[in-house]
């Protein structure tokens, strides 16, 4: 008789000491935390509380998400593999003040391209 999990959810709603299992049914530990983006529909993975301490998994590793357990697609013997889990690296954002700054001779020279390009039919 396989365990009963419920139904399938979305990691929108999915809780905190929820039971985790491996693909081979073995229990793996609970869930600690949901690293998701919500606002843009990004799931990223799982902080998982197990006995060798938090672990990460990846979100296709952790895609069987049920109201009651997570069932992990890797074995147990896999899953002391699982790396600790590291602080996010921080966000890179553009802004005009970092674009590379150009000498005024390769400026001339790119104004002097685009013009040819435009007489010459070439855009």
């Amino acid at each position: 008789m396989s365990p009963d999990y419920g139904e399938k959810i979305s990691y929108l709603v999915l809780q905190p000491n929820t039971p985790v299992y491996t693909s081979d049914g073995q229990p793996a530990g609970t869930v600690k935390r949901v690293l998701a983006v919500p606002d843009e529909d990004i799931y990223d993975g799982l902080i998982l509380d197990t006995h060798d301490g938090e672990r990460f998994i990846d979100a296709p590793h952790a895609s069987e998400l049920y109201e009651r357990a997570v069932v992990l697609d890797i074995t147990a013997d896999q899953l002391h593999h699982l790396p600790e889990p590291t602080a996010n690296p921080a966000a890179l954002k553009v802004d005009p003040d970092d674009t590379v700054k150009h000498s005024f001779g390769e400026e001339l020279g790119e104004t002097l391209r685009k013009a040819w390009d435009r007489i010459s039919g070439n855009y």
